[in-house]
Protein backbone atom coordinates (compact mmCIF):
# COMPACT_ATOMS: atom_id res chain seq x y z
CA UNK A 1 0.00 0.00 0.00
CA UNK A 2 1.33 3.51 -1.04
CA UNK A 3 2.27 5.75 1.95
CA UNK A 4 1.05 8.78 0.37
CA UNK A 5 -2.31 9.91 -0.09
CA UNK A 6 -2.40 11.08 -3.84
CA UNK A 7 -3.00 15.06 -4.38
CA UNK A 8 -5.84 15.54 -6.90
CA UNK A 9 -4.61 14.88 -10.44
CA UNK A 10 -5.28 18.56 -11.82
CA UNK A 11 -3.20 19.71 -9.14
CA UNK A 12 -0.30 17.95 -9.20
CA UNK A 13 0.07 18.83 -12.88
CA UNK A 14 -1.40 22.08 -13.75
CA UNK A 15 -2.15 24.24 -11.15
CA UNK A 16 -0.47 27.74 -11.64
CA UNK A 17 2.40 27.33 -9.50
CA UNK A 18 2.78 31.41 -9.18
CA UNK A 19 -0.70 31.39 -7.66
CA UNK A 20 -0.07 28.99 -5.65
CA UNK A 21 3.20 30.67 -4.17
CA UNK A 22 0.95 33.75 -3.55
CA UNK A 23 -1.48 32.05 -1.58
CA UNK A 24 1.49 30.97 1.13
CA UNK A 25 1.53 34.10 3.05
CA UNK A 26 -2.61 33.50 3.81
CA UNK A 27 -2.34 29.81 4.67
CA UNK A 28 0.49 30.72 7.39
CA UNK A 29 -2.47 31.61 10.18
CA UNK A 30 -4.64 28.70 9.33
CA UNK A 31 -1.43 26.31 9.63
CA UNK A 32 -0.32 27.94 12.94
CA UNK A 33 -3.92 27.52 14.71
CA UNK A 34 -4.10 23.83 13.61
CA UNK A 35 -0.58 23.66 15.07
CA UNK A 36 -2.10 25.21 18.02
CA UNK A 37 -4.73 23.06 18.57
CA UNK A 38 -2.89 20.31 18.28
CA UNK A 39 -0.61 21.07 20.68
CA UNK A 40 -3.59 21.82 23.27
CA UNK A 41 -3.98 18.50 22.93
CA UNK A 42 -0.53 16.87 23.44
CA UNK A 43 -0.65 19.29 26.57
CA UNK A 44 -3.27 17.86 28.32
CA UNK A 45 -1.55 14.40 27.96
CA UNK A 46 1.63 15.54 29.09
CA UNK A 47 3.26 14.47 32.70
CA UNK A 48 6.52 14.41 33.96
CA UNK A 49 6.06 11.31 35.80
CA UNK A 50 7.45 8.26 34.92
CA UNK A 51 4.96 5.93 34.00
CA UNK A 52 6.38 3.37 31.02
CA UNK A 53 7.82 0.21 31.65
CA UNK A 54 8.51 -1.25 28.35
CA UNK A 55 8.92 -0.92 24.29
CA UNK A 56 5.65 -2.32 24.38
CA UNK A 57 3.78 0.58 26.47
CA UNK A 58 6.06 3.23 24.85
CA UNK A 59 5.38 2.65 21.21
CA UNK A 60 1.45 2.40 22.20
CA UNK A 61 1.96 5.75 23.89
CA UNK A 62 3.55 7.29 21.10
CA UNK A 63 0.66 5.47 18.54
CA UNK A 64 -1.82 7.49 20.43
CA UNK A 65 -0.06 10.69 20.68
CA UNK A 66 0.32 10.85 16.87
CA UNK A 67 -3.62 10.00 16.56
CA UNK A 68 -4.99 12.71 19.11
CA UNK A 69 -2.85 15.06 17.65
CA UNK A 70 -3.39 14.26 14.12
CA UNK A 71 -6.98 14.71 14.43
CA UNK A 72 -6.37 17.81 15.12
CA UNK A 73 -3.81 18.43 12.17
CA UNK A 74 -5.39 17.02 9.26
CA UNK A 75 -8.91 18.25 8.66
CA UNK A 76 -7.72 22.38 8.89
CA UNK A 77 -4.83 21.43 6.74
CA UNK A 78 -6.65 19.63 4.18
CA UNK A 79 -9.08 22.34 3.90
CA UNK A 80 -7.06 24.93 3.83
CA UNK A 81 -4.88 23.06 0.58
CA UNK A 82 -7.53 20.59 -0.73
CA UNK A 83 -5.31 19.51 -3.78
CA UNK A 84 -2.55 18.72 -1.78
CA UNK A 85 -1.39 15.28 -1.10
CA UNK A 86 -0.90 13.83 2.40
CA UNK A 87 2.22 12.12 3.71
CA UNK A 88 0.80 9.51 5.59
CA UNK A 89 3.70 7.59 7.26
CA UNK A 90 5.83 9.93 9.32
CA UNK A 91 8.99 8.21 9.21
CA UNK A 92 8.81 8.15 5.64
CA UNK A 93 12.09 8.44 3.10
CA UNK A 94 13.12 9.75 0.14
CA UNK A 95 11.53 12.09 -3.19
CA UNK A 96 8.05 12.78 -3.02
CA UNK A 97 5.83 12.64 -6.72
CA UNK A 98 5.55 15.83 -8.10
CA UNK A 99 2.96 18.53 -6.90
CA UNK A 100 2.27 19.60 -3.29
CA UNK A 101 2.30 17.77 -0.25
CA UNK A 102 1.75 18.21 3.84
CA UNK A 103 4.46 17.03 5.64
CA UNK A 104 3.50 16.91 9.46
CA UNK A 105 5.35 15.39 12.34
CA UNK A 106 2.36 15.13 14.85
CA UNK A 107 4.74 15.26 17.87
CA UNK A 108 8.37 15.66 16.54
CA UNK A 109 9.93 14.36 20.10
CA UNK A 110 7.22 11.92 20.82
CA UNK A 111 10.20 10.14 22.81
CA UNK A 112 10.65 13.02 24.76
CA UNK A 113 6.95 13.68 25.35
CA UNK A 114 6.16 10.12 26.41
CA UNK A 115 8.93 9.98 28.94
CA UNK A 116 8.43 13.44 30.66
CA UNK A 117 10.68 15.35 29.04
CA UNK A 118 10.02 18.82 27.28
CA UNK A 119 12.25 18.71 24.00
CA UNK A 120 8.34 17.95 22.22
CA UNK A 121 6.75 20.16 19.62
CA UNK A 122 4.29 20.15 16.45
CA UNK A 123 5.11 20.84 12.90
CA UNK A 124 3.94 21.14 9.41
CA UNK A 125 5.76 21.72 6.66
CA UNK A 126 4.34 22.54 2.55
CA UNK A 127 6.38 20.85 0.30
CA UNK A 128 6.01 21.94 -3.43
CA UNK A 129 7.58 19.52 -6.19
CA UNK A 130 9.59 18.24 -3.41
CA UNK A 131 10.73 21.95 -2.71
CA UNK A 132 9.59 23.11 1.20
CA UNK A 133 8.10 26.26 0.89
CA UNK A 134 5.95 27.02 4.28
CA UNK A 135 6.77 25.50 7.14
CA UNK A 136 5.32 26.23 10.80
CA UNK A 137 6.95 24.43 14.16
CA UNK A 138 5.16 25.14 17.06
CA UNK A 139 6.11 24.50 20.66
CA UNK A 140 3.49 23.88 22.86
CA UNK A 141 4.72 24.04 26.52
CA UNK A 142 6.63 27.40 25.52
CA UNK A 143 3.70 28.85 23.47
CA UNK A 144 6.42 29.76 20.83
CA UNK A 145 5.67 29.50 17.08
CA UNK A 146 8.78 29.36 14.50
CA UNK A 147 7.31 30.17 10.79
CA UNK A 148 9.39 30.29 7.96
CA UNK A 149 8.48 30.89 3.92
CA UNK A 150 10.72 30.63 0.76
CA UNK A 151 11.84 33.40 -0.23
CA UNK A 152 10.66 35.60 2.98
CA UNK A 153 12.85 34.54 5.68
CA UNK A 154 12.37 33.09 9.02
CA UNK A 155 10.59 33.78 12.52
CA UNK A 156 10.27 32.98 16.28
CA UNK A 157 7.06 35.21 16.42
CA UNK A 158 7.47 38.70 15.24
CA UNK A 159 11.28 38.38 15.39
CA UNK A 160 13.57 37.74 11.94
CA UNK A 161 15.79 35.05 12.77
CA UNK A 162 19.48 34.97 11.75
CA UNK A 163 22.20 32.37 11.72
CA UNK A 164 25.30 32.26 13.60
CA UNK A 165 28.01 34.87 12.80
CA UNK A 166 30.88 32.85 14.10
CA UNK A 167 33.98 32.09 11.42
CA UNK A 168 35.72 29.27 13.83
CA UNK A 169 35.11 25.46 14.05
CA UNK A 170 36.92 25.67 16.96
CA UNK A 171 34.22 28.06 19.06
CA UNK A 172 31.00 26.24 17.24
CA UNK A 173 27.96 24.61 19.06
CA UNK A 174 27.40 21.54 17.32
CA UNK A 175 24.55 18.74 17.61
CA UNK A 176 23.14 15.66 15.86
CA UNK A 177 21.24 12.59 17.16
CA UNK A 178 19.38 9.48 16.04
CA UNK A 179 16.79 10.09 12.84
CA UNK A 180 14.61 7.08 14.93
CA UNK A 181 14.82 3.83 16.49
CA UNK A 182 16.51 0.73 14.95
CA UNK A 183 18.64 2.48 12.59
CA UNK A 184 20.99 0.27 10.57
CA UNK A 185 24.35 -0.81 11.89
CA UNK A 186 26.28 1.74 9.02
CA UNK A 187 23.97 4.48 10.21
CA UNK A 188 25.42 3.95 14.31
CA UNK A 189 28.53 3.57 13.26
CA UNK A 190 28.81 7.01 11.21
CA UNK A 191 26.93 8.82 13.74
CA UNK A 192 29.80 7.26 16.26
CA UNK A 193 32.43 8.28 13.81
CA UNK A 194 31.30 12.14 13.24
CA UNK A 195 30.81 12.80 16.98
CA UNK A 196 34.25 11.34 17.30
CA UNK A 197 35.52 13.57 14.61
CA UNK A 198 34.01 17.05 15.76
CA UNK A 199 34.80 16.09 19.40
CA UNK A 200 37.88 17.33 18.22
CA UNK A 201 36.82 20.30 16.50
CA UNK A 202 34.29 21.83 17.63
CA UNK A 203 33.61 23.45 21.20
CA UNK A 204 30.96 21.65 22.85
CA UNK A 205 28.90 18.56 21.10
CA UNK A 206 25.13 18.03 21.80
CA UNK A 207 23.26 14.42 20.91
CA UNK A 208 19.62 14.45 21.19
CA UNK A 209 16.31 13.90 19.93
CA UNK A 210 14.31 15.41 17.50
CA UNK A 211 16.18 16.63 14.96
CA UNK A 212 13.64 19.85 14.60
CA UNK A 213 14.83 21.08 17.55
CA UNK A 214 18.27 21.44 16.95
CA UNK A 215 17.49 23.06 13.72
CA UNK A 216 15.36 25.70 14.82
CA UNK A 217 18.42 26.77 17.21
CA UNK A 218 20.66 26.74 14.39
CA UNK A 219 18.20 28.80 12.49
CA UNK A 220 18.25 31.06 15.89
CA UNK A 221 21.63 31.51 15.87
CA UNK A 222 22.08 29.78 19.49
CA UNK A 223 23.52 26.51 17.95
CA UNK A 224 25.85 27.08 14.85
CA UNK A 225 26.14 23.19 12.99
CA UNK A 226 24.16 20.38 13.08
CA UNK A 227 23.95 17.03 10.79
CA UNK A 228 22.29 13.79 10.87
CA UNK A 229 22.80 10.47 9.08
CA UNK A 230 19.42 9.12 7.08
CA UNK A 231 16.72 10.88 5.69
CA UNK A 232 13.30 10.87 7.65
CA UNK A 233 11.65 13.86 5.90
CA UNK A 234 9.68 14.74 8.97
CA UNK A 235 12.10 15.43 10.63
CA UNK A 236 14.68 17.45 8.20
CA UNK A 237 12.52 19.34 5.76
CA UNK A 238 10.74 22.39 8.89
CA UNK A 239 14.24 23.20 10.09
CA UNK A 240 15.78 22.99 6.65
CA UNK A 241 13.84 26.05 5.32
CA UNK A 242 14.10 27.36 8.48
CA UNK A 243 17.61 27.66 9.03
CA UNK A 244 17.82 28.55 4.96
CA UNK A 245 15.82 31.46 5.42
CA UNK A 246 17.88 32.69 8.28
CA UNK A 247 20.74 32.49 6.29
CA UNK A 248 22.49 29.36 7.25
CA UNK A 249 23.93 26.65 4.81
CA UNK A 250 21.75 23.37 3.95
CA UNK A 251 23.97 20.89 2.27
CA UNK A 252 25.07 17.09 2.40
CA UNK A 253 27.53 16.02 4.57
CA UNK A 254 30.28 16.68 1.65
CA UNK A 255 28.48 19.81 0.45
CA UNK A 256 26.08 19.14 -1.98
CA UNK A 257 22.91 20.19 -2.93
CA UNK A 258 20.29 18.99 -0.11
CA UNK A 259 17.48 17.07 -1.67
CA UNK A 260 14.88 15.10 -0.25
CA UNK A 261 17.07 12.09 -2.51
CA UNK A 262 20.31 12.81 -0.45
CA UNK A 263 21.61 10.26 2.01
CA UNK A 264 22.78 12.45 4.86
CA UNK A 265 22.01 16.36 6.14
CA UNK A 266 24.04 19.27 7.16
CA UNK A 267 22.91 22.52 8.43
CA UNK A 268 25.33 25.07 9.49
CA UNK A 269 25.82 28.99 9.70
CA UNK A 270 27.26 30.50 6.45
CA UNK A 271 31.13 31.06 7.85
CA UNK A 272 31.19 27.23 9.51
CA UNK A 273 29.59 25.07 6.51
CA UNK A 274 33.04 24.45 4.41
CA UNK A 275 35.15 23.61 8.16
CA UNK A 276 31.99 21.41 9.40
CA UNK A 277 32.23 19.62 5.42
CA UNK A 278 35.86 19.42 6.08
CA UNK A 279 35.24 16.90 9.22
CA UNK A 280 32.12 15.06 8.14
CA UNK A 281 33.17 14.56 4.26
CA UNK A 282 35.85 11.95 5.96
CA UNK A 283 33.28 9.97 7.45
CA UNK A 284 32.31 7.10 4.79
Amino acid sequence: MSIFAEPETHHATGRDRSAACADDESLLPTVVAALTAAGERLVRRFSAEPRLGSREEIFTALADNDAVSLEALREPLSRARPGAGWVEDEIARGPLPPGEWWVTDAVEGNINHVHGLTDWCVTATLVRDNEPVLTAVHLPLSGDTYTARKGAGAYQGSKRLRASTKAALDAAFVGTGQAAPDEDTETYRRIGQSVSAMLGSALVLRVSVPATLQLLQVAAGRMDVFWQYSQIRSGLLAGALLVAEAGGAVTDTRGSRWTLASEDFLAAAPQLHAGAVDVLSTIR
